[in-house]
């Protein structure tokens, strides 16, 4: 690995263009390839053979796990899980013959959120804070902070934790309902479209 002066690292055989920015303690393993105009914040993992694309942007302690690919137009905040072979793509309606690169659509992943193996992200949509995407899953439409969505297209089956363990919740949420995570002691209200985290005073 070769180290850079802020305590990033950058295996021999990955690629890292000019203007692309690593934050502290980011490693960028094998066959990675990150381009320019790239932010990629600290303590970021990418695995073998992911590809980050211009003006893709990676909050905090992102994990990109191997052969993963991020589009112009991908956003993660903090704390982000992109699970193995995942796919983001930037363009709605794709065709070789005709040139789109003016039409890419943003895709933004919430601080927390988890993206299983082998899901695919339709571009335009926006994941909620600490939600849940099943491996397989393919995300049409936005996905709720704290929801857990599987299937092809992904639909809503429950809620999750911070923490990642399943709430004991069916799909719809009443605004009266209460409920804490038996793992971690974490609680939370019905609000709205789904649930929001109880603030301790």
């Amino acid at each position: 690995m070769r180290e850079l002066p802020n305590g990033a690292s950058v295996h021999e055989s990955a690629y890292v263009d000019d203007e692309s920015v690593l934050g502290a303690g980011t490693k960028v393993w094998h066959f990675a390839h990150v381009m320019a105009r790239c932010s990629i914040g600290p303590a970021c993992n990418l695995g073998q053979n992911v590809v980050v694309m211009p003006r893709v942007t990676l909050g905090r302690n992102v994990k990109v796990q191997n052969n993963v690919s991020l589009y112009e137009g991908v956003i993660c905040e903090d704390d982000v899980f992109l699970g193995p072979s995942m796919v983001f793509t930037n363009v709605y309606n794709p065709r070789s013959h005709v040139s789109r690169k003016n039409e890419y659509r943003e895709t933004l992943v919430r601080k927390g959120a988890s993206i299983g193996a082998n899901a695919t992200i339709v571009c335009g949509n926006t994941l909620g804070e600490y939600c849940f995407v099943g491996a397989g899953a393919v995300v049409t439409r936005d996905v709720p902070a704290y929801a857990m969505v599987v299937g092809v297209p992904a639909r809503l089956v429950g809620w999750v934790c911070q923490c990642g363990e399943k709430l004991p919740l069916l799909a719809r949420v009443p605004d009266a309902v209460r409920v804490q995570c038996e793992s971690c002691g974490e609680r939370y209200a019905g609000g709205g479209e789904g649930i929001v985290p109880i603030a301790v005073v």
